[in-house]
């Protein structure tokens, strides 16, 4: 894998236009700029890999604009060595994103090959997330409860096993809906009950149930 002087250009231009687009927190622009994202694409995308766009990863699958990533991750208001539990593993560049803002990284995937694939490249970029191949829908319950909790995909409602394994203050950031999605925020508060946020709409892949 090369990350060359090119390489960081683009890089660099992309967090200039996440500014334009209102993605205001330096610790997510830091991290966004740190992670080599045409590392998680195909070879065909890789003179693409730092425009906003989304991108295919196989599987059906896809890896999320730049904007979308940067906007989840800011949304998350998470703070260094708190916990975070991602739903859909995917290429592993939102996960990288994730570690690079000094998170303890839980995320689970449903696609056998995503998941084997983003646990080679992130080794080989000595990332060390606890990745899991499984049901993201009923998380991951042996390392709950979590500060946060992010899903990369589009649910059409907010998953109860998911909010059981949320801290009493916690936060989730969860696209909901059906052919489009709006990114939600929930913080829950005692007694299960949640405050939540809506913002902007966006799309995403379909919010699976079981392994396949």
């Amino acid at each position: 894998m090369v990350d060359d002087y090119r390489h960081q250009g683009l890089r660099r231009q992309m967090v200039e236009y996440l500014k334009t687009k209102d993605i205001s927190s330096e610790q997510v622009l830091r991290a966004m700029l740190r992670v080599p994202r045409h590392y998680f694409l195909d070879s065909s995308f890789l003179d693409y890999a730092y425009q906003d766009k989304a991108f295919p990863i196989g599987n059906n699958q896809t890896i999320s604009s730049a904007y979308t990533v940067a906007f989840q991750s800011e949304l998350l208001n998470s703070s260094p060595k708190e916990k975070i539990l991602e739903i859909g593993t995917g290429s592993g560049y939102q996960t990288a994103v994730l570690c690079e803002l000094g998170l303890q990284v839980y995320s689970v995937e449903r696609q056998r090959d995503l998941y084997k694939k983003a646990k080679k490249t992130l080794n080989h970029m000595n990332y060390r997330p606890n990745l899991s191949y499984g049901d993201g829908y009923i998380g991951l319950v042996e390392e709950a409860p979590y500060d946060r909790i992010l899903v990369t995909c589009g649910a059409t409602e907010l998953p109860p096993c998911l909010l059981k394994q949320l801290k009493i203050g916690g936060l989730m950031v969860i696209p909901l809906g059906f052919k489009e999605q709006i990114m939600t925020v929930f913080v829950k508060l005692k007694d299960e009950k949640v405050k939540k946020i809506e913002y902007n709409k966006f799309k995403f892949v379909p919010f699976l149930r079981d392994k396949v």
